[in-house]
């Protein structure tokens, strides 16, 4: 395929949320020209802080598809397109991590951080926020009178050097980024320590916005799907520690959307 041709035409533009690894700006670059290739027209990749800017951005009819966190996906999905699902460690499944300092040997539980400092990354993240919303429902109590402080990071790998560092007392992680990190970065994450893992949830999901063009939509989508079966894509998923993406369903994230409906139902306890 000529270059010259291959970009040509208006780009299909891309957000990146925190659940992505903050360190992987060459990564970004690769992909992007990886998807340009494959595609035949322009890729723009926006990088965004938080998960509150990307979905605006999204549902502006500003960006085509958004990596986002299943927690604005199951809140947002009427006006989303479920377009692929990552895959690791064979399913498009994750866990959220509570993690503590690693000198901290006596915490058994969430339960015992009662009327500590608290790091979460982000308040529309499920591994990052909403899981120990709900946990804290099914104590009979939440955030704001459970721990003495709490504070957002606006990222999962900052939970994790917040922990590390002994600026909170716990915090609560994507366990697919503490686990990359522990493959790439062991000299912090041996700073920490997982107190627990909770159950599987659908894994950050890639989404449309749903006014994105059928055919775009089918390329993008075809684009993904066969990442694993080419050697520069299989590439590019192991930098990612990934095993490639499926289409996926919606039912993925029915116990998002589950967590979700009993923290709303319960008078104010998602508020931190």
């Amino acid at each position: 395929m000529p270059l010259a041709w291959s970009v040509q035409g208006e780009p299909i533009r891309i957000g990146l949320t925190p659940v992505f690894l903050d360190d992987q700006t060459s990564f970004v670059e690769d992909w992007r020209a990886y998807l340009e290739r494959r595609l035949g027209r322009p890729v723009a990749f926006s990088q965004r802080s938080s998960y509150r800017d990307i979905m605006d951005l999204l549902l502006q009819g500003k960006l085509d598809f958004a990596w986002v966190c299943g927690y604005p996906y199951a809140r947002y999905e009427s006006e989303l397109r479920l377009a692929a699902v990552p895959v690791y460690q064979g399913q498009p499944l994750y866990r959220a991590y509570l993690i503590v300092p690693s000198g901290d040997t006596a915490t058994r539980s969430l339960a015992d951080l009662r009327n500590k400092l608290f790091a979460y990354s982000d308040a529309d993240s499920n591994s990052g926020y909403l899981v120990v919303q709900y946990q804290l429902l099914g104590m009979e109590t939440r955030s704001g009178e459970f721990f003495r402080r709490t504070f957002f990071t606006g990222a999962h790998r900052k939970v994790v050097e917040a922990v590390a560092a002994g600026v909170a007392d716990g915090g609560t992680v994507d366990g697919y980024v503490w686990d990359v990190l522990n493959e790439f970065h062991p000299e912090l994450t041996s700073r920490t320590r997982v107190v627990s893992r909770s159950e599987t949830y659908g894994f950050p999901p890639l989404v449309a916005r749903r006014g994105v063009d059928d055919r775009i939509m089918r390329e993008v989508q075809g684009a993904l799907l066969s990442m694993d079966r080419d050697a520069e894509g299989v590439a590019l998923l192991k930098r990612l520690s990934l095993d490639g993406f499926t289409q996926g369903s919606s039912s993925l994230f029915d116990g998002i959307r589950r967590m979700m409906a009993a923290v709303r139902g319960s008078s104010g306890a998602a508020q931190p």
